[in-house]
């Protein structure tokens, strides 16, 4: 080999060595996928409630000791047969029936945004709670347990997690609740609860073309007050915008 032909050899094996550098780098460089831009199902917008199912629970709050369905324990029943909506308000509690193990089923309206790229916002107008669904590593807890605890969610989709199966469904996990009740007349979840949830979404029968239904399943497990999960599914669906958003406090009692 001439010297030239060398010196050739050898520049070209330093644009190799220095273009392999500089991909790596950018390899490095590139953002890692967010929530946001991997989700497989876009939930956000404007939706309210439809109530196909237990009217009697959920239009109305029901009377002292009425739990049927609620697989409760003995001690479970007893602060249920208690219960004194008056005692709630002065005690500043108005909200117990407005947390996270009961707030899906509550009837009324919802407000779905991205607070950042790892964080999925959740506006309800009954009770004007806010829950957030934190993607990824998780956040440190509150320092007390609050109404909505703390979520962790999760895409999950068909085909073993094919990016690109655009389907699937968002699992949402809660804990570090404060106790509070499953339904309006006092039926108790205590603060050892956990909630999980799947939000599916799916075309609306009958509805024009585009008309779409968030359909949440909620499982709620209670070692304390509750033999076994309680489960609830409520649907809600699209709306065009947010002109019948209106927002109301908690109350102890409809």
């Amino acid at each position: 080999m001439t010297r030239m032909h060398a010196t050739r050899a050898g520049v070209a094996g330093m644009l190799w060595v220095a273009m392999s550098l500089l991909a790596a780098a950018q390899r490095q460089q590139a953002p890692a996928p967010t929530a946001r831009s991997v989700a497989p199902i876009d939930l956000t917008g404007y939706w309210v409630s439809v109530v196909t199912t237990e009217w009697r629970y959920r239009m109305m709050t029901p009377p002292k000791g009425d739990y049927e369905g609620i697989p409760l324990t003995p001690a479970a029943r007893k602060i249920a047969d208690a219960w004194d909506p008056a005692r709630d308000t002065k005690a500043g509690e108005q909200c117990r029936a407005y947390g996270a193990p009961a707030i899906m089923h509550i009837p009324g309206r919802l407000h779905v945004t991205w607070s950042d790229d790892m964080t999925l916002r959740m506006e309800i107008d009954q009770g004007m709670q806010t829950r957030l669904f934190q993607f990824g590593a998780p956040a440190a807890p509150p320092a007390q347990p609050t109404w909505q605890g703390q979520s962790l969610a999760r895409w999950e989709r068909p085909g073993r997690g094919n990016p690109a199966v655009k389907a699937g469904s968002l699992a949402v996990t809660t804990t570090n609740m404060k106790a509070g009740y499953l339904r309006k007349n006092g039926v108790p979840y205590s603060d050892a609860a956990r909630v999980t949830e799947y939000f599916d979404l799916s075309p609306m029968p009958g509805a024009p073309q585009g008309g779409q239904l968030i359909v949440v399943t909620t499982i709620v497990d209670d070692p304390r007050y509750l033999t076994q999960q309680f489960v609830v599914s409520s649907q809600f669906k699209k709306e065009a915008d947010g002109s019948k958003w209106d927002p109301t406090p908690c109350s102890a009692t409809w």
